[in-house]
């Protein structure tokens, strides 16, 4: 394997940004290939890379609309855990945060993982009692966390302030090997592994139709061209409604506005992840000294990726009186992107009414935490035809009333 310099990667990084490297150049599609997948975000880019790397399926095109990387998974805060509730939700996280811990390795790409922990905060009696049966549950599940009290909070954070004015601090769920990484190195690291192993990133290239016959996929439109395909994989996001109404059918998923905002870089004061579900907001420390800050979705559907005041109001807000000294800090800039939530809050993995098309969607506000598990339960169940980290995700379980309720583990944007 080629090895790179960290001058190499930092000056690849740079010509990736500037849309001159060569996984972002636009090579004209063949006419057939073996797998189609739509969407070159970090679920995209992952399902082709374990095309490649776990089943040999190299023949493989990734089509974007926009730019690699340029969706949600270039729009989130990074947070990477996999503390949840249900055994089906633990397994396919908990693969991916193992996953990320070595993906700088496999990817030859430093995605600058760190395993700084993160907090979720109880300020609520009841939050308690969920977060307590949530530590018994992941000990059952193999998933590393403990319950801590307010006093180990203390020391963790030390600028928290545990008797807020509406909601004091009761101790939190403390996952240690849970941190962040940097997005847009996931999706560069991911997409240099599919362009060496021969994979097509077309980017500027949009879907406009999906081609059936006799009830099976047979290929795509673009504004390219009309390329064929013997299986294609939908992994577009907010989008995927959009998608899914081209190949005939309907999601039950709602597309919703999700804002962030980071403030000017400071010195480092706060070393790891710290969420509050009760007063809806969350926030980190970057490496460059910024406070990473979010919430939760907007109330109304919407395919916006900008920003509102609102957002910062009501975040802010809340996280002022969490952390007080955050309140002379200037925001620096804010983004939204745009989120597909499912009733149950958990993703849809699936085949589909269409033979040869799967969706992997849903993922809501959780969905960077996931990508490597994502993509590797993608790819096998596109090349197998199902996969063990995927097979409760299915579309018929809306059908079947056999609901993965995530609603209090996903009930803040993180």
């Amino acid at each position: 394997m080629k090895k790179y310099s960290a001058f190499a990667i930092a000056k690849e990084a740079l010509t990736y940004h500037k849309g001159w490297g060569r996984a972002w150049a636009k090579p004209a599609p063949k006419s057939h290939y073996d797998v189609i997948i739509v969407g070159a975000g970090g679920h995209g880019l992952a399902t082709a890379y374990y095309l490649g790397r776990n089943f040999g399926i190299t023949n493989v095109a990734i089509i974007e609309k926009g730019w690699l990387g340029g969706g949600n998974t270039g729009r989130n805060t990074t947070i990477i855990r996999s503390n949840y509730l249900q055994d089906p939700s633990a397994a396919i996280y908990e693969k991916a945060r193992s996953l990320y811990e070595t993906l700088s390795q496999d990817l030859n790409y430093n995605i600058m993982f760190s395993p700084r922990g993160v907090i979720m905060l109880a300020q609520t009696h009841h939050e308690v009692r969920g977060y307590k049966r949530t530590a018994h549950a992941n000990a059952l599940q193999g998933v590393t966390t403990e319950w801590i009290e307010p006093k180990r909070v203390k020391e963790l954070v030390p600028i928290i302030n545990l008797d807020g004015p509406r909601y004091p601090v009761l101790g939190g769920l403390w996952q240690a090997r849970g941190g962040t990484a940097r997005h847009d190195a996931v999706a560069w690291g991911y997409a240099r592994a599919c362009s060496d192993m021969g994979m097509d990133i077309i980017q500027q290239t949009e879907v406009t139709a999906v081609k059936r016959s006799g009830g099976k996929v047979t290929g795509v439109t673009t504004t390219q061209g009309d390329i064929s395909c013997n299986k294609l994989g939908v992994v577009v996001a907010g989008h995927s409604g959009v998608l899914a109404d081209m190949a005939g059918f309907r999601l039950p998923i709602e597309s919703v506005p999700l804002q962030a905002l980071v403030s000017e870089p400071i010195k480092p004061c706060m070393d790891v992840v710290v969420m509050a579900n009760t007063v809806h907001g969350y926030m980190s420390q970057s490496d460059k000294g910024e406070m990473v800050i979010g919430g939760g979705t907007d109330s109304h559907n919407a395919y916006t990726q900008r920003g509102s005041f609102h957002h910062v109001e009501e975040t802010v807000r809340a996280l002022c009186e969490t952390f007080p000294m955050i309140s002379r800090l200037k925001m620096l800039r804010q983004w939204g992107g745009i989120v597909d939530v499912t009733g149950d809050r958990s993703p849809i993995l699936s085949k589909t009414p269409v033979e040869g098309m799967f969706i992997n969607c849903g993922w809501g506000t959780g969905g960077f935490k996931a990508i490597p598990g994502s993509g590797w339960g993608m790819a096998e169940l596109i090349a197998k035809g199902h996969s063990p980290l995927t097979d409760q995700f299915g579309l018929g379980r809306f059908r079947e009333g056999r609901f993965i309720d995530e609603s209090v583990a996903a009930g803040v944007a993180h």
